[in-house]
C-alpha cells in the first residue's frame, strides 16, 4: 500500500476509532439499586409508584444503560442502614428513602421540617418541598453525608390524626392526661409534652401491643397508616389534626451520582422530579379515601377546625423552637427562616388563586 493510500484511509480509520469508542461509551451500564420500607405496592401508598415510574424513565430515556433495581417492604434493612450504605459511596446501595427521624441521623438540620403545625394544606407543603429554597437547604447533606437530595415523599399522606381509645380529642384540652405513643424522635415528645399530654416512644413493632394493654391511650399517623394496620381495633376514635406532617427523604449516593455521564445525571434528576410529582397526587388521593374510612370504622371520627388547629400551634410552636434551638441545637435563624419561607409560599399561592381565578 503506498503512503498515498495510506493518508486517504487515515481519516477513515480514526472515524472507525472514535465511533467504536463511542459505541463502548453507550454500552456501559450503570445499576441503581433503591431501598424504601414501603410496601411494593402500587395502590396502598404513594412511594412505590412514584419509584417505578422512576425505573420506567430512566430505563427508558438511557436505553437500559442504567439499570434500575427496587427493594421496598425493607429488604435491604432499616433506613439508617440503608442510609449508611449509600453514605458509604454507593458501593451497595446506590439509593434509598428515609422518614425524617432517621434522616436527621445523617443530616441534622433535616429536623427542621418535624416543626409542629408546619403546613395548612397539601399544596403549600409540596411547593415548599419542590422549592429552590428547600433545594439549597439539602445542599448541605452532600457534605455531611455524600449524599444528594432528589426529592420529598409524602409518609401516609403527610398529615396525621390521633387515635384514641377512651376519647374523641375535639380540643387540646382533651390531650390533657393521656398518654401518647410517639415515634423514637424527640421531637414528637417536645411536642406532646407541650399540649399536656405525655409521650411514650416506641418502636412500630411494640403499637399494637401498647394501645391494647393501655401502656397508651393513643398515638397519631396518617389516615393511611390507621385504616391499613386496622388500629381501630385497638383505639376507637380518631381527630385529623395534621399537627405533624410527615415526610419521607429520597437521597442518592453523590460518589455514584458523580461517576454518571452527565447526561444520565441529568435523566436521574429529570426522572426524579416527575416521579415526585405523581406521587403527590397519589398522596392526596389515598390520604383523602383513607380519612373518609376510618369515618366509617373508628366509632367516631372528628376534622379538628382551623380555630382549633391555630390554638393548639400557638402551645406547640414554641415549646418545639425552645428544645430544637436549646437541646437539639439547630440555629434559631434557620428556624425562623423556613418558618417565613413556609408562610411566604402559603401567602403568594392563595394570592395567585385570587387573581387568576376569583378576580
Amino acid at each position: 500500500m503506498t503512503r498515498r493510500s495510506l493518508g486517504r484511509l487515515a481519516p477513515v480509520i480514526a472515524a472507525s476509532v472514535i465511533a467504536l469508542a463511542a459505541t463502548d461509551l453507550d454500552a456501559q451500564e450503570y445499576e441503581m439499586t433503591i431501598a424504601t420500607l414501603a410496601p411494593e405496592n402500587l395502590t396502598n401508598n404513594e412511594i412505590w409508584p412514584g419509584l417505578v415510574h422512576f425505573k420506567n424513565l430512566v430505563e427508558s430515556r438511557t436505553d437500559g444503560n442504567v439499570a434500575v433495581s427496587l427493594f421496598g417492604n425493607g429488604q435491604l434493612g432499616t433506613e439508617v442502614e440503608t442510609g449508611s450504605q449509600v453514605q458509604a459511596g454507593g458501593a451497595a446501595l446506590e439509593s434509598t428513602v428515609m422518614s425524617s427521624g432517621a434522616m436527621s441521623s445523617f443530616y441534622e438540620r433535616y429536623q427542621a421540617v418535624t416543626t409542629p403545625f408546619l403546613f395548612d394544606n397539601w399544596r403549600q407543603a409540596w411547593t415548599f418541598f419542590d422549592s429552590e429554597w428547600f433545594a439549597d437547604f439539602m445542599k448541605g447533606a452532600i457534605e455531611e453525608a455524600d449524599m444528594r437530595y432528589l426529592g420529598t415523599f409524602d409518609d401516609g399522606g403527610g398529615f396525621v390524626a390521633f387515635t384514641t381509645r377512651d376519647r374523641l380529642i375535639e380540643t387540646v384540652e382533651d390531650l390533657e392526661g393521656l398518654n401518647i405513643r410517639v415515634e423514637e424522635n424527640p421531637s414528637h415528645v417536645a411536642m406532646m409534652q407541650a399540649l399536656g399530654a405525655s409521650a411514650t416512644p416506641l418502636p412500630w413493632g411494640e403499637v399494637i401491643t401498647a394501645l391494647e394493654t393501655g401502656l397508651a391511650d393513643g398515638q397519631f399517623n396518617a389516615p393511611v397508616v390507621n385504616t391499613a394496620y386496622n388500629l381501630y381495633d385497638v383505639t376507637n376514635y380518631t381527630t385529623l389534626t395534621g399537627h405533624v406532617y410527615n415526610t419521607q427523604g429520597w437521597m442518592v449516593s453523590e460518589t455514584w451520582f458523580q461517576s454518571l455521564p452527565e447526561e444520565y445525571q441529568r435523566i436521574i434528576v429529570h426522572s426524579a422530579r416527575e416521579a415526585i410529582q405523581l406521587a403527590h397526587g397519589a398522596s392526596g388521593a389515598l390520604a383523602t379515601a383513607s380519612w373518609e374510612e376510618s369515618c366509617e370504622v373508628f366509632d367516631e371520627c372528628y376534622l379538628m377546625p382551623t380555630e382549633e388547629r391555630q390554638r393548639m400551634a400557638e402551645m406547640a410552636r414554641p415549646a418545639w423552637k425552645d428544645w430544637i434551638v436549646n437541646d437539639f441545637g439547630l440555629e434559631e435563624e434557620l428556624i425562623d427562616e423556613l418558618w417565613a419561607e413556609v408562610e411566604r409560599i402559603g401567602n403568594e399561592l392563595e394570592e395567585e388563586d385570587v387573581r387568576r381565578y376569583g378576580q
